[in-house]
């Protein structure tokens, strides 16, 4: 099933998509539901980010060929983490699928992309363990966790380099049946691809990271765990269109422009 999240007339509302159209529901994908007798063309319609998380987790490293590719290029040792790392990242970032990537005026050249798989939690979760995990995963979006890897290097928390206005394109919906294990990452730059990896070849798999967050925290209905990414992005500028397509799901596509202000 594809959950979406759309500009129903003045107000956003979740639909089902099928067949290229887009079923409302009356209530959410984390709720009951009703579906209405309505039905509306997909093309054209304003996709709005999947959801709004309560809580927007990252992962920290969490691809070996990332690791050994930056380890050439900065010429240090390349070690994988010792454990799953968790981070945040802020809602004022999100933007949906089509929507603009607006580089500040003064941000340096080094700008890049992230192709990134997205879990969406369903139900409240604490204490997850192996077998039960999957219970509590609505499903799976795909992220672009845009990077400024200048202000990465200087601000300690990254709140610039990860969470400036529109550093983080989510969506283009929720896919609820689709198997990580299946998945390939490509992502294009202006219709050429740049990168391509399986998409589930993680240092740290869903397992891993759910299992250990819900000992300490908490996981609630619509909260959003992004996966990180592999290979070596290039950096992006204004004008470029940045793709991201996992198996599956779809395609994520966001145009960039650099803010003359």
């Amino acid at each position: 099933m594809k959950w979406c999240r759309f500009q129903n007339q003045n107000e956003p509302s979740f639909g089902i998509i099928e067949n290229d159209k887009i079923i409302p529901v009356v209530g959410s994908p984390f709720t009951n539901y009703e579906r209405s007798n309505a039905s509306i063309p997909l093309e054209n319609t304003k996709l709005l980010v999947p959801v709004i998380p309560q809580t927007f987790y990252a992962a920290g490293i969490n691809y070996m060929g990332h690791v050994l590719k930056m380890a050439a290029i900065t010429g240090r040792e390349g070690s994988p983490p010792p454990a799953a790392d968790i981070g945040y990242r802020a809602n004022n970032a999100l933007i949906a699928h089509n929507e603009t990537i607006l580089i500040p005026n003064d941000a340096t050249e080094k700008v890049q992309y992230e192709g990134e798989l997205v879990i969406v939690i369903g139900k409240t979760a604490k204490n997850l363990t192996p077998s039960n995990l999957w219970e509590y995963i609505l499903g799976y979006t795909i992220g672009n966790d845009v990077s400024e890897r200048t202000w990465q290097a200087s601000d300690r928390t990254l709140w610039r380099a990860k969470n400036t206005d529109t550093f983080k394109p989510m969506g283009p919906w929720i896919e609820t049946d689709v198997n990580p294990d299946d998945m390939t990452t490509t992502v294009k730059v202006n219709d050429t691809i740049q990168d391509q990896f399986k998409t589930n070849n993680m240092i740290f798999g869903i397992t891993d990271y759910l299992c250990n967050m819900t000992k300490y925290l908490t996981l609630y209905p619509g909260d959003v765990v992004w996966m990180g990414t592999d290979d070596v992005p290039i950096d992006i500028k204004d004008g470029d269109v940045v793709d991201i397509e996992i198996t599956g799901i779809g395609t994520l596509s966001n145009p960039v422009r650099r803010s003359k202000e």
